[in-house]
């Protein structure tokens, strides 16, 4: 089972959570009780509440944003290269320890 870290820096927290494959980050988040990611429109790419920072290591394996979540993001804060929306991203074996930061609201 993967391993996903979460950084809440509001919370200046760490969060270790165990996700199943086939799930999406913002499930993971969800499940494991992530305050800074409500997931309000439960994965339908258009809220932008699951915005979260992929770690570089990760950046590359993971991908870019699509067109979509870009035109959902402008409606966020902190956004960057880095950014994506944990919705869009599916929990596979190959991201077992990735790490992302969820952005200060």
């Amino acid at each position: 089972m993967p391993k996903i870290t979460f950084i809440e820096l509001e919370a200046q927290a760490e969060h270790i959570l165990d996700a199943e494959v086939g799930m999406s980050l913002m499930e993971v988040a969800r499940n494991g009780g992530i305050a800074g990611i409500p997931g309000d429109c439960g994965g339908a790419c258009i809220c932008g509440t699951c915005h979260v920072h992929i770690a570089q290591a990760w950046r590359e394996r993971i991908g870019p944003a699509t067109d979509i979540e870009v035109a959902t993001m402008e409606f966020s804060e902190d956004v960057r290269p880095e950014s994506r929306l944990g919705c869009q991203i599916r929990i596979t074996d190959d991201l077992d320890g990735l790490v992302v930061t969820v952005p200060s609201s």
